[in-house]
């Protein structure tokens, strides 16, 4: 791929995604700062993937016919309008309403800007390669997001902050001119009737999936609980900030090593290590008392999970037609954004009952089960 297509494409990504962090940090801790509970607060978040899960692979295959330019724009929109509706009145109506459409709007860009780091990236190397550039940039959004909410709500107060988040994506505008449209053309990519699962009838797709749903759950817990506890402890938005962003960068610094490792091991172990990592940190994250400490467990996390983005996309490229990744692409972030829907009113309910604690731990416990599934794309 050529290297200023690839740093365009993963600029607008991260430049989008950075404002989904930021409000998914800032949203919740306004709303906990509101007097409002923990299932309010869980629901608030998993609104920011409700229209996720439904438009997904609608915009999987209006991308497969329009390329890249027109699906951003629209993303673009609507992540700037849902943060310019909670920084004129953030309130929890409008916090939803706003949760709505970033999560919308970033979901069309994260599936335009893959489906074309696929089409264009090549063979398996070069994909795993363009993969880890491309998530290192969604890692490094998750340190921009969250710091740049952070430091603007202790400073400004919270409409700075969700006016900043919204201006990021906006950048992302000034990529577009030069960029190539790849539309699947009629010779390539023939008609497939009906919807996009008949992929789920191959079984080593199926277990990516479900694997790939497993690590967006961790991810929402770890997301969740982050600004709870913190609450709890009395934290400056600025720390609750940094303990985020701590698990992005280390998230990108991880990425940035994934192809030297991936050129000596297969996927499928490097997922399968990953996620009994995940599970370790899990269990010992609610034991650190201290904002330091806490951090030290997100930079863990942020190493575990962060090598499995990569991999992940390059398996599915290699399980899927290749006229239709952008409908692969589309179902990946739909399951993972049904996770994303249920997963915070999960831990709002458990959190009340059991505890952040118990919320941790049974994470930890799902996400260790489930790397058999890892070992299982494995087996010839």
């Amino acid at each position: 791929m050529p290297r200023g297509e690839l740093v365009r494409l993963v600029s607008m990504q991260l430049l989008a995604n950075a404002c989904l962090t930021g409000m998914r940090m800032a949203a919740p801790l306004h709303a906990l700062r509101l007097g409002h509970g923990e299932v309010a607060v869980g629901t608030l978040l998993a609104l920011f993937s409700v229209s996720q899960v439904f438009l997904a692979l609608p915009a999987g295959r209006y991308c497969e016919r329009h390329g890249l330019k027109r699906p951003v724009v629209f993303g673009i929109l609507g992540i700037v309008a849902g943060g310019a509706i909670a920084a004129i009145w953030p309130v929890l109506p409008t916090l939803c309403i706003g949760a709505v459409l970033t999560g919308g709007g970033n979901g069309i860009v994260s599936i335009a800007v893959q489906r074309q780091v696929g089409r264009i990236a090549g063979a398996a190397a070069a994909l795993r390669t363009s993969f880890s550039w491309l998530a290192t940039g969604l890692a490094l959004s998750n340190v921009l997001g969250p710091v740049v909410a952070g430091v603007m709500l202790d400073v400004w107060g919270i409409r700075a902050a969700f006016a900043a988040t919204a201006a990021l994506p906006l950048l992302a505008c000034m990529l577009l001119p030069g960029a190539t449209d790849l539309v699947a053309g009629a010779a390539r990519a023939p008609q497939v009737p009906g919807d996009a699962w008949d992929l789920w009838r191959n079984p080593d797709l199926r277990r990516l999936l479900c694997i790939t749903c497993v690590l967006a759950a961790c991810w929402d817990v770890h997301i969740f609980l982050v600004p709870v506890l913190g609450n709890e402890r009395g934290l400056p938005a600025s720390v609750i900030g940094t303990i985020v962003g701590a698990f992005g960068a280390a998230a990108a610094a991880v990425r940035l090593l994934t192809p030297l490792v991936a050129a000596r091991l297969r996927e499928w172990a490097i997922l399968f290590t990953a996620m009994l990592g995940t599970a370790i940190v899990f269990a010992l994250y609610p034991l650190m008392p201290a904002a330091l400490a806490m951090g030290a467990c997100s930079v863990l996390l942020g190493f575990t999970m962060g090598s499995t983005q990569p991999m992940v996309m390059s398996l599915l490229n290699q399980l899927t037609p290749q006229h239709r990744f952008g409908e692969a692409v589309a179902m990946r972030v739909m399951v993972n954004n049904v996770s994303s829907v249920g997963v915070p009113m999960l831990c709002g309910l458990a959190g009340s009952v059991l505890g952040a604690m118990g919320v941790f731990w049974g994470a930890g416990l799902v996400v260790g089960a489930a790397s058999r599934l890892a070992l299982k794309l494995g087996t010839p």
